[in-house]
């Protein structure tokens, strides 16, 4: 009897032991790695409130460390490749950090297009799904999004009209953008967005184009004294951004935890994140009001004078895309038709 007892719980704590490890293995850590600090927009007010949905639904089997401004190393343009190559497990970076990487999503940063933060966000996660998936191989894309209309922020008198661009040196996010702030006269300079306050500071810049949002984190408004915004919602631009997963790190995990990332994936996620640059857009107005600077409006005419000056950015970008075998007029009708049905909403 009792040899057969022994033998018993031998197997039973076998069994347990088997069960435990099972358990255990099915646990997992994921790493979040992102450029901005924690008080930004997005790390605030997106990717933190995702990581505790993500942690509470999977009842805390999936465990999320959020590392802000780069603490893991690199700079912000090798972020979209430590989530690729598996370096990290999920990044938040800006697509046009890595140019002609993601060259249809580039309809998203053609001027006058995006049409606040959340709704051309979920325009813009429903675009990149249905026509250009093939860019991201190798990640899962949780969200894919913008922030809210760009403008500009610049030193001295600013920018109140077309003629004050001539000769200034603006700091530009991305490769369309870029193109765009040449077209309008300027010299643009490209750079991450880390680097615009020592870089305006230092005098390399007089200014760079940022929605409301990023004038927070980067205290734009001690540094300029103008801020210059158009008579459309629309704004002089957009830029595009993702929150991705390494592919392999997500195909690795069981159905159950699958099914936990997957709820908190896609268009809905997409606008959770372009809402938080809404919300932000509105404190750092307040922001720039409080401080005294210089608001400044340009009126329809001067508008419609800005949009002239833009077209061709738009008509350059459709000839490429066509050199590139894709019909880059269909991918801006259907990008203004998106932003203009969410809008509507």
């Amino acid at each position: 009897m009792i040899g057969k007892f022994m033998t018993t719980m031998v197997a039973a704590t076998a069994i347990a032991a088997v069960a435990g490890m099972s358990a255990q293995a099915q646990d997992v850590t994921l790493r979040v790695h992102q450029m901005l600090p924690m008080q930004a927009a997005i790390p605030a007010k997106a990717i933190t409130p995702w990581i505790e949905a993500v942690e509470a639904q999977s009842g805390g089997r999936i465990k999320v460390e959020h590392y802000p401004s780069m603490q893991l190393g690199g700079a912000p343009p090798s972020l979209y490749d430590q989530a690729k190559d598996g370096v990290v497990d999920i990044v938040w970076t800006v697509l046009g950090y890595t140019p002609g990487r993601f060259p249809k999503t580039e309809a998203f940063e053609l001027p006058f297009l995006g049409a606040g933060g959340e709704a051309t966000s979920r325009a813009f996660h429903a675009f990149v799904t249905e026509h250009a998936m093939d860019e991201f191989e190798g990640v899962k894309p949780i969200a894919l999004h913008v922030h809210g209309p760009g403008l500009l922020h610049v030193k001295g008198d600013g920018v109140g009209n077309l003629d004050d661009m001539q000769g200034l040196k603006l700091r530009g996010p991305t490769r369309i953008v870029t193109k765009l702030l040449e077209k309008l006269g300027a010299t643009a300079i490209g750079m991450p967005v880390p680097a615009v306050p020592e870089a305006i500071s230092k005098g390399v810049i007089d200014g760079a184009v940022v929605p409301w949002e990023v004038t927070l984190p980067l205290k734009l408004t001690e540094l300029v004294n103008t801020h210059t915004g158009f008579d459309d919602p629309r704004g002089l631009y957009t830029a595009t951004f993702v929150f991705a997963m390494n592919q392999a790190s997500y195909d690795k995990l069981p159905d159950d935890l699958k099914a936990i990332i997957d709820a908190n994936s896609g268009i809905e996620t997409a606008g959770m994140f372009g809402r938080a640059m809404d919300e932000v857009d509105k404190i750092g107005r307040a922001k720039a009001e409080a401080s005294g600077n210089k608001i400044i409006t340009l009126d329809p005419t001067e508008t419609a004078r800005w949009k002239a000056a833009a077209d061709p950015i738009v008509a350059e970008w459709i000839v490429e895309m066509n050199g590139k075998g894709v019909d880059g007029a269909a991918l801006v009708e259907d990008s203004r038709a998106l932003v203009a049905a969410e809008a509507g909403k």
